[in-house]
């Protein structure tokens, strides 16, 4: 067989396949709806489908359509990310359905190269975007389909390397199912990629008896499929010891200001955020000082960096003013709505 009938057949193996043991009854699946396609794609973006599928439901129901999205507030479309995180996504979402709104018409481009001029939509999105909703002839290189292909390929460039990647994207395109049939073929054969790599392709103990390509798999023929991708340069971590002023009253209105961009949690509301424990007091009016109460302290867990979280409780009376602090007094009724980074939300909930 030759290496460009080969190519076919892959392509076709993993058609057939998706289409009996892929994903199929996901929320934003069986849909060519682009505004779906995008949000969960933004959504899934370093997060795990079980976790989305809440999110997604509860977005919709708010922000139905493009046009929802973009004439909606940022700091509702904050609160409806809340818990999330990595909230660059939120804001990168609200900006780009405006632009969809306002100098597309309200009417998402087609192709991957014109989708990548908007806002938070890198190419790998572009592509998923393109490929299953306007059937585009064109590869997505999201984690789980960069496992699968340097797998198979048996590809040992280092991914570090954005000459390597750019390797890898050629590689990848040279798979696509053949252009008679791209607009029928390539929405299974997009998802047939990123299921394969998100059901059995794993990055430990790989299904490889169940892979429907893996007679073609140079990782599996070598015996040593974990060996890839690789990838050498690590993330350097930091840490930072945080303080946070819990002030509330009785009633349970809470005292938030918003985070500053950029940086941490940027243009979420947030507890007042403190460098040391004297800080903290110092902002804290001389009468109600005695009336502070630590609260076990815990770890929050960024990409790049361990959040050592310390919070101080401060019950006070409606209405007391912080000259010292700017922010402002959130109701019961509404903090719950804001945009809140996830440890605060779960704090003040009692979780």
């Amino acid at each position: 067989m030759t290496a460009s009938s080969q190519r076919l057949k892959f392509a076709e193996k993993i058609v057939a396949w998706q289409k009996v043991h892929g994903r199929n009854d996901l929320p934003w699946q069986n849909t060519q709806d682009p505004y779906r396609v995008w949000l969960s794609e933004i959504m899934l973006q370093q997060t795990q489908v079980v976790t989305v599928m809440g999110y997604f439901d509860r977005f919709l129901q708010r922000l139905p359509n493009v046009q929802a999205l973009a004439a909606a507030s940022l700091d509702e479309v904050m609160g409806l990310w809340s818990g999330l995180g990595y909230y660059s996504r939120a804001r990168n979402l609200h900006r780009c359905a405006q632009a969809v709104v306002h100098e597309w018409g309200g009417i998402f481009p087609k192709t991957a190269l014109e989708l990548q001029q908007l806002p938070g939509i890198g190419p790998s999105t572009a592509a998923a975007i393109s490929s299953l909703c306007f059937g585009e002839r064109v590869a997505i290189l999201d984690a789980n389909v960069k496992r699968v292909l340097t797998r198979i390929l048996g590809f040992d460039g280092d991914l570090a390397l954005a000459s390597q990647e750019r390797h890898l994207w050629s590689a990848a395109a040279e798979l696509l199912p053949k252009a008679t049939n791209a607009a029928i073929a390539m929405p299974r054969y997009t998802q047939g990629m990123m299921d394969l790599g998100a059901t059995l392709c794993l990055p430990k103990n790989p299904a490889c008896t169940q892979c429907p390509v893996m007679s073609q798999c140079l990782a599996n023929s070598q015996g040593n499929p974990q060996r890839y991708p690789v990838k050498t340069r690590k993330i350097k971590r930091s840490s930072q010891t945080v303080y946070l002023l819990w002030a509330h009253t009785e009633r349970g209105d809470v005292f938030l200001s918003q985070r500053p961009a950029p940086g941490v949690w940027a243009g979420l509301f947030c507890l007042p955020w403190f460098d040391s424990e004297a800080s903290l007091e110092q902002s804290v009016p001389k009468v109600w000082r005695e009336r502070l109460e630590p609260v076990h302290p815990f770890l929050h867990v960024l990409t790049h960096k361990d959040l050592h979280l310390h919070p101080w409780r401060l019950r006070v009376d409606f209405g007391a003013a912080f000259d010292d602090l700017s922010g402002t007094w959130v109701s019961s009724q509404q903090w719950p709505d804001l945009g809140l980074p996830a440890p605060v939300r779960k704090l003040l909930l009692g979780d």
